[in-house]
């Protein structure tokens, strides 16, 4: 089996970072995805939203780098996840990221494309999502 999903898109408000019990960081955040299409003669959008959860060192630096409105590109699996409240099972799908890749910077916002003045944290490598 093959579960892959990329997406890019805008977060939708601030991420929430918290830490498990064994004190790792767990960060969530909402994307907005838009997309248009052409119907006739008269163009269509449709936007989706998708929460994101992302874990260790990069869930820190979602929490530390993105804000309202940042663009960013998560590279994931797609996860259900079930529960029971007031007697009625519940699900809902997410992704659980591999890796966050910020397109726009905190200091702009969260607004523009390239994050062209987007410094990434000293010590940062490969691995991290910069």
């Amino acid at each position: 089996m093959y579960n892959k999903v990329i997406l890019i898109g805008n977060l939708t408000k601030d991420p929430e970072l918290r830490y498990t019990p064994q004190g790792t960081p767990v960060a969530t955040f909402r994307l907005a995805i838009n997309y248009s299409y052409k119907q006739g003669d008269e163009w269509k959008k449709e936007t989706t939203f998708i929460d994101i959860v992302v874990f260790g060192k990069q869930a820190e630096n979602c929490g530390q780098y993105l804000n309202k409105g940042s663009q960013a590109l998560v590279e994931g699996r797609l996860q259900e996840r079930r529960w029971e409240a007031d007697g009625q099972q519940k699900s809902k799908f997410e992704v659980v990221a591999n890796t966050v890749k910020f397109l726009s910077s905190k200091k702009s916002g969260g607004q523009g494309g390239g994050g062209e003045d987007f410094a990434p944290p000293e010590g940062a490598t490969d691995l991290e999502p910069f």
